[in-house]
């Protein structure tokens, strides 16, 4: 009395030479186990259909590349195709988290460029009416304000009494704020 298998064998009718018989063992991979790969792919996939497809394509390529060594028995190949498939799967988390993720263009073009062009016109402003200044207010600003010096040190430096720096400063702001409301 033979043994009987219950495992249904995987049989490729009708292919003349190794070419087709591999062509036609995918074509019937795809047909026996396309559908529940690709359901246990998407799962892998976190549902990414796209991914899948690609996982499920790259699997069966594979199968085709290996046709010779796959096991005959339906059980085996299923067990090397899910395997194959989850391997691909990790692969793919494992590449995608080494790469930089890819920056959709959409929001770059509706982000807004900062405009510096007010602080630039302000700045070409202050400095025609700093320019407009007499020489001896223009050199109590820059001691006070931009040396950030205090009104002893500026007299010092200036060579001038304090009372006159402070005179200095107060008229040259005084006509730098004209100047600047006329502008």
């Amino acid at each position: 009395m033979s043994a009987v298998s219950r495992r249904p064998r995987l049989e490729v009718a009708g292919a003349d030479d190794a070419s087709d018989r591999h062509e036609a063992l995918v074509r019937m991979l795809y047909r026996e186990f396309g559908g529940a790969l690709f359901g246990h792919v998407l799962y892998l996939t976190g549902n990414d259909r796209q991914w899948a497809e690609d996982v499920v394509q790259e699997t069966l390529v594979r199968a085709w590349r290996n046709a010779d060594r796959l096991d005959r028995e339906s059980i085996g190949v299923r067990a090397w195709l899910y395997t194959v498939a989850r391997n691909l799967v990790i692969d793919g988390r494992r590449s995608s988290s080494v790469r930089p993720h890819e920056v959709d263009p959409t929001p770059l073009e509706t982000m807004t460029i900062p405009d510096d062009s007010e602080n630039s016109l302000s700045a070409m402003v202050i400095a025609d009416a700093l320019q407009a200044l007499s020489p001896k207010h223009r050199e109590a600003l820059a001691e006070t304000y931009l040396r950030d010096r205090t009104i002893e040190e500026a007299a010092a430096v200036l060579g001038v009494p304090q009372g006159t720096v402070k005179s200095r400063v107060y008229y040259a702001l005084r006509a730098l704020r004209n100047a600047l409301e006329k502008e």
